[in-house]
């Protein structure tokens, strides 16, 4: 794929303005979709600080890049020209048993990650209003797929259940989140930076909520379906893949469930998840389990910390 003629690939930080400003004087983009950020909560907690640098100065940096290149008045910077910030459900903080966040939810991040990603939305909303930057946000339930990296729940139980390792839950397991395929969410962000309202905001969830356990159990049943741990030398060749749950200390701040009402992006825009969860989930095992030398990969170079 990164030979595609209308690909161009660049490894740089978003919050190096210098570098930033190449790319749209070189590039001066019809769009810019940001989903770029430090996204995983357990790291948030012991280095927050590389979530400020990413998410707030990063995000600061292209709004600025983007706010000149419409002041000059490109062509392709004019009134075709979007921002789609790409955030979370999370920055709502928890829900309680019942309800679903809207987009008219208070924030009440409660998490460094979750902190950083509601600064940059509210960063995004003021260069909209102030500077009539034409934005959109979209808040995101968990996503779940292929390449996504070992550090997350679902790829790091698939792993770690290969290796006949603990597989750690949690407190009790019982953390609600709402789960939505990776190709669901980018049909979305398609959709909301070609149809959406510049200066409004669409949740995106998949309608599949379930629990941290409910994850592990049907991760292990689809592994003892596809690699039987009584053929797994790594196991002892017997038991199974439940046996491995290990449940440790809940981790601070531990919110305790997600839930996304996506009735506007589908009233408005017409998209709706495609995905059954229970087929992508096993999909998505399929391919780690195939694919375990790009996760190695993905270690050996410390991109997981």
């Amino acid at each position: 794929m990164l030979d595609h003629p209308r690909l161009t690939l660049i490894e740089a930080d978003i919050a190096d303005r210098a570098a930033m400003e190449q790319v749209f004087r070189a590039h001066r983009p019809r769009a810019v979709v940001n989903l770029a950020a430090e996204s995983h909560v357990d790291r948030s907690i012991h280095r927050p600080r590389s979530f400020i640098d990413a998410n707030i100065v990063g995000t600061s940096v292209l709004l600025e890049c983007a706010r000149t290149q419409m002041a000059g008045g490109d062509r392709r910077g004019g009134a075709g020209f979007r921002f789609l910030h790409v955030s979370t459900d999370e920055v709502y903080g928890s829900l309680g048993p019942t309800g679903r966040f809207r987009e008219d939810s208070p924030y009440a991040p409660n998490s460094p990650y979750a902190a950083s990603k509601a600064a940059a939305d509210h960063l995004v909303r003021a260069w909209c209003r102030t500077y009539r930057l034409p934005a959109l946000v979209t808040h995101c339930s968990n996503n779940y797929g292929e390449y996504q990296f070992p550090e997350k729940l679902i790829p790091l139980m698939i792993l770690n259940a290969l290796d006949g390792r603990p597989l750690p839950i949690y407190g009790d397991g019982g953390h609600v989140r709402d789960w939505l395929h990776v190709d669901d969410h980018c049909a979305a962000l398609l959709r909301v930076l070609s149809d959406g309202t510049p200066g409004e905001r669409y949740n995106v969830g998949g309608g599949n909520e379930r629990t941290n356990l409910e994850i592990v159990d049907l991760v292990c049943d689809a592994l003892d379906e596809l690699s039987p741990a009584a053929s797994n030398p790594a196991l002892g060749g017997g038991g199974s893949y439940r046996a491995l749950k290990t449940f440790v200390p809940d981790r601070p701040g531990h919110d305790r469930r997600y839930a996304i009402d996506a009735s506007r992006i589908a009233g408005e825009l017409g998209w709706r998840p495609r995905r059954p969860f229970r087929q992508g989930l096993r999909d998505t095992v399929r391919w780690y389990v195939e694919h375990r030398d790009w996760c190695a990969r993905r270690l050996s170079a410390g991109e997981v910390r």
